[in-house]
């Protein structure tokens, strides 16, 4: 990711922001990385349509593109969800990460928040992935779902951007550290499948042992 920002840089923040609006893709990191080219603390500067820049207005250009990329790919998530509706989901949910259950999440987390459910969604880590489809499924109204995503989007994407930009050349050691978080979430989701099969197995052998009911 770092290689294809280095190379692309604006666009491949806004293609990448993009698709993080629907699916995850560690936007958090493209925006740090990105903020960290814009300062010209590393050795490569940030390319802005195929100049090498650096400094506040590629600060500027780095955040927009993001916030704009992402606003884009929430459009098309709220389309995706508000013309295919559930029967889609149930069909094809798998393919983006949306299956029953977590739709039954999302349906909880508009439930909750009613008409901010969209902005706190925004600016939520892993759930802000999550909300695009469901906000078309449940038919948020279209224009003020285009202003709270706008608004959250500027702000997650100026911030993560703002803290590259600080971080500059301490880059390398943050993407390094960032490697061992990668470690751990890999090390968690191996425990709890594991747990979770444990778990299965255990239920059925106790179902199979449980004596038949009297007739």
């Amino acid at each position: 990711m770092t290689s294809i920002l280095a190379h692309h840089g604006v666009l491949a923040v806004f293609v990448l922001m993009a698709v993080d609006a629907v699916f995850p893709a560690a936007s958090e990191l493209v925006m740090l990385y990105g903020g960290a080219l814009a300062s010209g603390a590393l050795s490569s500067q940030l390319d802005v349509f195929g100049s090498r820049t650096s400094g506040f207005g590629a600060y500027l250009a780095i955040s927009f593109a993001g916030a704009i990329g992402y606003l884009g790919g929430a459009l098309a998530g709220w389309a995706i969800g508000y013309y295919g509706g559930r029967p889609f989901l149930e069909r094809r949910g798998r393919w983006l990460h949306l299956d029953a259950a977590r739709l039954a999440r999302a349906e909880e987390w508009f439930r909750r928040f009613e008409g901010w459910a969209v902005l706190i969604g925004r600016v939520t880590p892993v759930a802000r992935s999550f909300v695009s489809i469901p906000a078309g499924v449940f038919e948020s109204r279209l224009g003020r779902y285009t202003l709270l995503t706008a608004i959250g989007s500027a702000a997650w994407c100026f911030a993560w951007a703002g803290a590259g930009w600080g971080l500059g050349a301490s880059w390398e050691g943050v993407h390094h550290d960032f490697a061992y978080v990668d470690y751990a979430v890999v090390a968690l989701a191996v425990a709890l499948l594991a747990f979770a099969v444990l778990r299965r197995r255990r239920s059925i052998t106790m179902a199979r042992r449980a004596p038949d009911p009297p007739c």
